[in-house]
């Protein structure tokens, strides 16, 4: 199916530099474009492939000023990569549906099935376990026991939502996420450690994707929610009785301990480490590889470091930790001179 620049441009709400009845087909990178492809510039270090690509049609940023003449027609647009993410959408979105309930999979008797659903050999629908309309089950993924899954999700191969849990609309799981497993839960006694037995659930709302081999444990008493909207990369684990608010996003190998609550529109990079029993404030972003042993009160903040601190902070700490070995060289340096002018003085 082709599109011409001003169907696009009308689509996203945006303006045509160039032919209005250039045509594409398909998407490229912008460095790797073709003719017939659409690309998307929004960094300035990408600026020389605007004059290189061979894409028919680009989409740049409305303040963007060409150095030089461009071949491709240009679609402006307020943010490129938003535009871009809505016309991936709408490809995805004229995608046949798969649906029907292959042979191989297994729906328990009295499991509810809601219409348009498309079960794949070897997906599993537990006792009294219901499915919305619309969604998809990948081989071997398994919804357990009175579990309930919303309209219009998508299960990847192997993910698994154990029994009582809730999954929300328009939700995504990739391959080898757990929704719902015990919470890491032990009382240490003379014998060894005691499992304490995880009685709640993990509930994820409407919008929720979860990337591969993620985790959301289920509480020990209550819920483990994931609020509206919320993005959790691969390798994520979220402890039990943790509740995330909306529209936060968590990056890959983050970590979250028990009991923890995680404001709205917060960002986690990866392999952020979150101790239990906090709380942290709306906004909050936290860099690569930050540990956050305590509360954070003020909103808006960005931390880095171990313990967490203003990124500006740590900036400064970084550089004088770089000069560490040199300052200690002088530091020893200047205690021996200190030594030998006291002697002097006592001489």
């Amino acid at each position: 199916m082709e599109f011409t620049a001003q169907q696009i441009a009308q689509y996203i709400g945006g303006t045509v530099d160039g032919n209005p009845e250039a045509c594409v087909n398909t998407f490229a990178k912008i460095e790797q474009g073709a003719e017939g492809a659409l690309s998307f510039y929004y960094d300035p270090k990408f600026e020389p492939y605007v004059y290189q690509t061979q894409s028919s049609v680009i989409l740049v940023p409305t303040t963007f000023q060409p150095s030089q003449p461009v071949r491709p027609t240009l679609v402006r647009v307020d943010d490129p990569r938003l535009a871009i993410g809505k016309l991936l959408a709408l490809y995805e979105s004229m995608k046949p549906k798969r649906k029907g309930i292959d042979p191989l999979a297994y729906v328990a008797p009295t499991a509810k099935i809601g219409k348009d659903v498309y079960l794949a050999p070897f997906a599993a629908v537990g006792d009294n376990a219901e499915i919305g309309d619309g969604t998809e089950l990948h081989p071997h993924a398994t919804v357990g026991a009175s579990a309930k899954v919303g309209k219009d999700c998508i299960l990847y191969a192997n993910c698994t939502v154990y029994h009582d849990c809730k999954v929300g609309d328009r939700c995504i799981l990739h391959a080898g996420s757990v929704i719902g497993a015990d919470g890491f839960g032990f009382a240490p006694s003379a014998e060894g450690y005691e499992k304490i037995p995880q009685i709640g659930i993990a509930v994820l709302e409407d919008d929720v994707e979860i990337g591969a081999n993620a985790c959301v444990d289920r509480a020990m008493m209550g819920a483990t929610v994931i609020r509206r909207g919320v993005k959790i990369d691969n390798l994520v684990q979220v402890g039990h009785n943790v509740e995330v608010k909306s529209n936060t996003v968590l990056c890959a190998q983050v970590g979250i301990a028990g009991s923890t609550t995680v404001g709205e529109w917060c960002t986690f990079t990866g392999q952020v480490g979150v101790a239990g029993h906090i709380t942290v404030a709306d906004r909050t972003t936290l860099g690569a590889q930050t540990g956050l042993p305590g509360s954070v009160r003020k909103p808006g903040q960005t931390l880095m470091g171990y313990p967490a601190m203003d990124s500006k902070v740590f900036a400064r700490s970084s550089a004088v930790f770089k000069s560490l070995p040199e300052m200690a060289v002088q530091l020893r340096q200047l205690q021996k001179e200190v030594e030998e002018l006291k002697k002097q003085l006592q001489s």
